[in-house]
């Protein structure tokens, strides 16, 4: 695993799953996706790379999920129903990981979360990689 000051614990909502993601560039990836899956799920996600994450207990929990070309691989606990990571479309050897299951982290931690377009996916479009917008969360005083 990579840099330890970029290597997060994390877990499931049940517990069942536990592990450890060394994140790419710490925070400075977190992104939203608007495809038909991760607009159904919501998660906020960070980057980490193949090999990057350890899954610490609970791998005979872990499920996963394909749909469309089946190239991205999304897991999930089985017991609680929880996304923890995906194997990424885009960069097959790259996870996302779900940032509310980072021990001490919030999706709401995040003034602003970019959201990329994967309705028009650029494996789908052969163009570049677009974002479809910006996420903003202003919490009320």
């Amino acid at each position: 695993m990579a840099n330890g000051s970029n290597i997060r614990g994390g877990q499931c909502h049940c517990g069942a799953v536990r592990f450890e993601a060394a994140l790419t560039d710490g925070f400075n990836t977190i992104r939203r996706c608007n495809c038909s899956y991760c607009r159904m799920r919501g998660a906020v996600v960070v980057s980490a790379e193949m090999g990057g994450i350890k899954i610490l207990q609970g791998e005979d929990v872990l499920t996963s999920y394909r749909f469309h070309t089946g190239s991205a691989q999304h897991f999930f606990c089985s017991r609680c129903g929880i996304y923890t990571h995906h194997q990424r479309r885009s960069n097959p050897n790259q996870y996302g990981v779900n940032v509310a299951c980072l021990d001490g982290i919030s999706p709401f931690d995040f003034p602003e979360v970019s959201v990329a377009d994967g309705v028009n996916h650029p494996n789908d479009t052969g163009g570049p990689t677009r974002l479809a917008g910006t996420l903003r969360f202003v919490p009320s005083d």
